[in-house]
């Protein structure tokens, strides 16, 4: 049972979570969240903590700000594109229990001092930004720090946020480009 409340999106991702692992949701019903929907998150993580896992899309990273702004210090699940695909939709109650249990295993936890050892010039040096190549070297670094895919600022801005060493960072890169010179 995992201790923490997970928001979703909808009642297939709440499935997908519940054949996947033991624990308790709360649905957003997509990116108009109400006012009583917010406030039971806040409830939530204030009693239990909460887990924002919401789809690898842009309506997907609205949610996910709208509920982070409600509920400061809370952690977070990302899903790799590709892994949340069918037939064109892309979602959480698209991708394998194995694929969430994986997601929910790496969290990361939103840090209020938003003082992270990543500066913006680290991300223009990597390649990340200001790059013929930057939205796919953004995606695989998101996969390797766990982060997920953002655009630049949103990138920084999790850098940041979620605290990512200088190390960790380094990490990355490095095996980020050998990906890259695999391909």
């Amino acid at each position: 049972m995992i201790k923490e409340v997970i928001v979703v999106e909808g009642k297939s991702d709440t499935a997908a979570i519940k054949r996947a692992v033991d624990a308790d949701t709360i649905e957003t019903n997509g990116s108009a969240i109400g006012e009583d929907v917010l406030r039971r998150i806040e409830l939530a993580n204030q009693r239990r903590g909460v887990i924002i896992f919401t789809d690898p899309d842009h309506a997907g990273e609205r949610i996910r700000k709208i509920v982070a702004r409600r509920a400061p210090g809370c952690k977070h699940a990302f899903l790799p594109q590709e892994m949340a695909y069918y037939k064109g939709d892309i979602g959480i109650e698209n991708a394998s229990p194995e694929a969430i249990v994986k997601a929910l295993s790496e969290l990361r936890t939103e840090s209020q001092a938003q003082e992270g050892e990543i500066a913006w010039e680290d991300l223009i040096e990597a390649g990340l930004i200001v790059h013929e190549d930057a939205a796919n070297r953004r995606l695989i670094m998101g996969k390797l720090l766990g982060i997920g895919y953002a655009n630049g600022k949103t990138f920084y801005k999790r850098c940041t946020s979620f605290c990512i060493s200088k190390a960790e960072f380094e990490d990355a890169l490095r095996e980020m480009e050998k990906k890259l010179e695999e391909s």
